[in-house]
């Protein structure tokens, strides 16, 4: 019980600024779009196999309410976008009505061995929203895995390789009773999909992440295991507030847990993240690796209305996580 307290209180050393605001955030915004929108944000991004330039698949709400999907391609991922004329991926409910009400939040994961890119985003139906798949090669062709989990589920990523001969998602379903975790789930084929398990649980009480938590951006691959940022909510007078944490999967079996930061690293702290259609909001869900093998670009959505960007360290990421890990009872 001791170490138990001692866990949770806040340490004497406060966490450091370990992700780094771009200078010119936000990076993108509804005014660069070529066509009349109402907002851009929450981007998939991937640094692309052949030319190897930065790609963020934008999620862009058009001024009915709905989303869609664009291409913006930049050689050094900050500046000089080439965005797309008309949108990349629409919503197409004819021939997917489970998208009626438009498509959101991609992710997306370099798959080697499909020698493909694999889109992971949430289609909202009528029946609320849930977890569709898109493979691609060259993002104007896409071959539709259509809905994979159903609703109500979303936050969802797959990994880049099998385990033990099966593919693997993160992704965060919602209970009748109101349960938000985050879970993973494995599949021989990408369409079929079991062995459903819980991966982090929200918390309770007034912890940051009591709430609910959801993935962030696509696992990341270190030599310390699975590196998972992942958002998580905590319920204020003033609304709800959407900050960020960190976690280590075991590299081999994803389903351990073998850290979980006991503190959020990253929170809506600028103006352009405080103020816009849905306030307190960051949100990640793209990254890059850096060439050096460290260096991380975090893409994310700042209050539902821009694309921001911040850089982190994987290193120092990992040596923090481990002085302020807590997986006791939450």
């Amino acid at each position: 019980m001791k170490d138990e307290t001692a866990a949770i209180c806040l340490s004497n050393v406060m966490c450091s600024e370990f992700l780094q605001r771009h200078p010119e955030n936000p990076i993108l915004k509804k005014t660069d779009w070529p066509y009349m929108v109402n907002s851009v944000f929450n981007p998939g991004a991937v640094r692309l196999v052949d030319t190897k330039e930065v790609l963020l698949l934008a999620r862009v709400e058009d001024r009915r309410g709905i989303s869609h999907l664009c291409k913006a391609v930049s050689a050094d991922g900050v500046k000089n976008w080439r965005i797309d004329k008309s949108p990349t991926l629409c919503p197409e409910p004819k021939m997917r009505p489970e998208e009626i009400w438009g498509i959101e939040d991609p992710r997306i994961t370099w798959i080697p061995e499909l020698n493909h890119y694999a889109i992971v985003y949430t289609a909202y139906s009528q029946g609320g929203p849930g977890v569709s798949l898109a493979l691609t090669k060259d993002f104007s062709n896409f071959q539709h895995y259509g809905i994979i989990l159903s609703p109500e589920d979303k936050d969802a990523a797959l990994f880049p390789r099998r385990f033990s001969g099966r593919w693997a998602v993160i992704h965060r379903p919602v209970s009748a009773l109101g349960a938000a975790h985050i879970w993973i789930s494995f599949s021989p084929d990408l369409k079929h999909w079991g062995d459903h398990k819980i991966l982090i649980p929200a918390r309770q009480g007034g912890w940051w992440d009591a709430a609910k938590v959801g993935l962030a951006v696509p696992p990341i691959e270190t030599p310390e295991g699975w590196l998972v940022f992942y958002h998580g909510v905590r319920v204020t007078a003033a609304g709800s507030l959407y900050r960020v944490g960190i976690a280590v999967l075991d590299g081999d079996e994803p389903t351990r847990v073998l850290y979980r930061s006991s503190e959020w690293i990253f929170g809506p702290t600028r103006e352009y993240e405080q103020v816009g259609d849905v306030p307190d909001v960051v949100f990640p869900t793209g990254y890059v690796l850096d060439d050096d093998g460290d260096t991380l670009y975090i893409y994310y959505g700042a209050a539902d209305s821009s694309i921001c960007l911040a850089t982190a360290s994987v290193k120092e990421l990992l040596g923090w996580l481990k002085k302020h890990n807590y997986l006791g009872v939450v």
